[in-house]
């Protein structure tokens, strides 16, 4: 069978390695499944199946460095993971069974206790039988928050096999963002994020939750996930009618040919790798500083580091041997320049390496700030929801104005008081939330306005001045002004510290302390969102697409304004409701439509006005090479497909997931609210995007924080050469 594609040129800066102690692996690792009895007899494996899989040297090639004894025990694992995608494929994939399915993994967290002490069932198949076995060997040497974390994973694993089988049911192909995110949990990479812990050092607590090791973690899962797709597109969809493999996503999203596909998918292997770099050496130290690790501590999170990199590196070098794969001539294939040959020489193509790759870094350093681009071209948007506005929006018009007044940010120099009846957020609001009070609609208004204004202080005062050390101070005072307690905390010294302040006290006070401390949590995002911004535009550098999505909606403000709409009735549903994976996937597909709406109308402002490199069009642009009209086309088509993906989930996972927790009328009737309230949530955004004036050109030619900053940033020097199809920069909206 021929191949349906020919292999892309890969991005590999690492050499792989390989582990010396592989043949003890492999022997270990043969001996072990067939005591698991997942050899002759198991209908899934044989010996010779094993055999020509060769997991050690999988193993072997990711964890070089570690003594022999970890690697058959990693190697173990491997054997277990894939053993079991294979079992859930053939007893519950092609039979479509998802009943049976959900049956079969609900029991295997049984066999993962954090106390080895609990009690585990007797095992029924060879995947329980295994994972109490490794889990019995494995934990021991672990800490409880490595447990856990190591769990989770597991379980996500395990779990997300479900919506692979639901999306096989219904013959859906899922959207880029879609899949993206739910091939992290599915495709394993976390999992063996863990593995590498093991493997290396453990990574110290106080930092595994933080964005660069979270940005690590996802950068490395999307390298090998992407990567493996590329190898098993014809395993996959052409012999096993698979519908989740990134080839065919970006096939059906871009319209594109399978060839033309697997050469975008590379693309976005290489981005992603090259913000695993970007991270590792701009965040990362930053981070160990501020947390205060020590030596040790440091020395930990590096070789973790390079555990993924080796990971990284191995995990190609495996997908070019095993027979698992479509390989065929991937070996000799290889640009080596006349170069060595043979293990670890798999970096040894360095034209290769710094030709398209190394063009595509550069472009996205030296994007020139402030060309003219016109108006923003804005096309149909069909959003199928009506905005309902609160008839007390008139009074809140006029609130906001002498709330924004009394707390002295008509005076400062961004706004005055023509810029915010101009940007008229209480309109927002008034979409947002229909039926709210009064007092409730002034408070959303006020909150509107203060999370923009932040926005416009963190970029056009600190951005504009490059100043890091003055907004990481700034966000701390804010931060100490948000006490959980709501004791003192701080007089406020300005207009954005007193407008927090009381929004914070008319806010919080009235919550319980799980709600008050989420609701902090969600303004602490968004501020944290800006400072990613504001250090990619001192590197001047345009964000990778996929980091780009998941930080726009910290800076698009979704958390805090998802937060006010929670309060209402978090109580009633449990935490793992609102935990789960539809409700996520819910909720980011409606901020993602509401956010990609929002660079949209704000194209103009950001490019030509402000000089800012962070707008999803000028993302678009940059990664595809391609001009203005076709990244706004290509936008709009993802923001269709957030908007289905957001249908979707309403009419067809939800349903399922109140059935598998067994929820009751009133909770149910309390989802289906909050389904609505986010249809009104993107509704009203779009309203207010089309009738304020803060995106119309007439009104950016005004100046003040809509206009031109008077410090422009410094342009980027002249290269001896210019890149084709390259975009214009931009800064995100806060909120809106």
């Amino acid at each position: 069978m021929s191949q349906p594609f020919d292999l892309p040129q890969f991005y590999m800066p690492y050499p792989a390695r390989l582990n010396p102690h592989v043949d003890e692996a492999r022997a270990h690792s043969r001996e072990w499944a067939r005591e698991m009895a997942m050899l002759e007899g198991s209908g899934i494996w044989d010996e010779r199946d094993l055999d020509a899989h060769d997991y050690a040297l999988l193993c072997a090639y990711t964890h070089p460095d570690c003594d022999g004894p970890a690697l058959s025990l990693i190697t173990d694992w491997y054997v277990w993971v894939f053993f079991f995608d294979d079992h859930f494929l053939e007893t519950f994939k092609r039979s479509q069974d998802r009943e049976g399915g959900k049956s079969y993994l609900d029991r295997l967290p049984l066999f993962m206790p954090m106390d080895l002490s609990t009690p585990v069932p007797e095992p029924q198949n060879p995947v329980e039988a295994g994972l109490a076995d490794l889990w019995a060997r494995t934990v021991p040497a672990r800490s409880v928050e490595w447990r856990r974390r190591f769990a989770e994973s597991t379980e996500n694993l395990l779990n997300e096999s479900l919506w692979e089988l639901s999306n096989i049911n219904e013959g859906r192909v899922a959207n880029p963002v879609e899949y993206i995110e739910m091939r992290r949990k599915v495709g394993g990479a976390p999992w063996s994020s863990g593995l590498v812990e093991y493997a290396t050092a453990e990574i110290p607590a106080s930092v595994a939750g933080t964005r660069p090791l979270r940005v690590l973690r996802d950068a490395f899962s999307d390298g090998v996930h992407l990567r493996n797709d590329l190898f098993s597109y014809q395993r996959e969809i052409e012999e096993e009618g698979e519908l989740s493999n990134g080839v065919l996503v970006l096939e059906t999203f871009l319209g594109c040919s399978t060839q033309e596909a697997a050469d975008t998918v590379n693309d976005l292997i290489t981005s992603r790798l090259q913000q695993f770099e970007t991270t590792a050496l701009t965040e990362l130290p930053a981070l160990c500083a501020e947390k205060g690790l020590t030596p040790e501590e440091c020395a930990a999170v590096a070789a973790y580091v390079k555990g993924l990199q080796d990971w990284q590196s191995g995990g190609h070098e495996w997908h070019l041997r095993s027979s698992r794969y479509m390989n065929e001539g991937a070996l000799s294939g290889r640009p080596l320049l006349g170069g060595p040959v043979g293990l670890g020489t798999s970096a040894a193509g360095v034209g290769a390496l710094l030709s398209a790759s190394g063009a595509n870094r550069v472009r996205s350093y030296t994007h020139v700030p402030y060309q003219r681009v016109g108006p923003s071209l804005v096309p149909d948007l069909e959003l199928p929801y009506r905005t309902t506005l609160s008839p007390h929006l008139p009074g809140a018009r006029e609130n906001l104005v002498e709330w924004a007044r009394g707390m002295g940010m008509l005076g400062e120099g961004l706004w005055d008081e023509q810029d915010l009846r101009r940007f008229d957020f209480a309109l927002c609001a008034a979409g947002l939330h229909p039926d709210a009070t009064p007092d409730d609609l002034d408070i959303g208004s006020s909150w509107l306005a203060w999370g923009t204004y932040a926005d416009d202080l963190y970029t056009g005062v600190y951005g504009g001045a490059r100043d890091l050390v003055g907004a990481r101070v700034c966000t701390e005072r804010l931060k100490n002004l948000m006490p959980l307690d709501m004791t003192n905390g701080g007089v406020p010294a300005n207009a954005i510290e007193r407008g927090l302040v009381d929004l914070w006290t008319r806010t919080a006070g009235p919550m319980a302390p799980d709600a008050r401390a989420l609701f902090r949590e969600s303004v602490e995002t968004m501020l944290e969102g800006f400072h990613w911004e504001l250090a990619n535009q001192v590197q001047h550098r345009i964000p990778d697409p996929v980091d780009y999505i998941e930080m726009r909606r910290a800076t698009f403000g979704a958390d805090m304004t998802m937060s006010l709409a929670r309060i209402s009735h978090g109580k009633q549903i449990p935490p793992e409701i609102y935990g789960s994976g539809p409700l996520c996937s819910l909720v980011n597909a409606a901020v993602d439509y509401a956010a990609l709406l929002n660079d949209l109308f704000s194209y103009q402002k950001e490019i030509e006005f402000e000089g800012d490199i962070h707008n999803g069009v000028l993302v678009v642009q940059n990664f595809f090479g391609c001009d203005y009209p076709t990244a706004v086309a290509i936008l709009h088509d993802l923001m269709n497909g957030r908007l289905r993906q957001f249908q979707h989930v309403a009419a067809r996972e939800l349903p399922v997931l109140y059935d598998d927790f067994e929820l009751g009328e009133s909770e149910r009737a309390v989802l289906g609210g909050f389904v609505k309230e986010l249809e009104n949530w993107m509704a009203g955004i779009l309203t207010w995007h089309r009738e304020c004036g803060r995106y119309r050109e007439e009104c950016l030619s005004h100046g003040g924080a809509a206009g031109r900053p008077t410090v422009p940033a410094p342009r980027p020097p002249r290269l001896p050469f210019t890149w084709t199809g390259g975009g214009a920069g931009a800064s995100a909206s806060a909120l809106l």
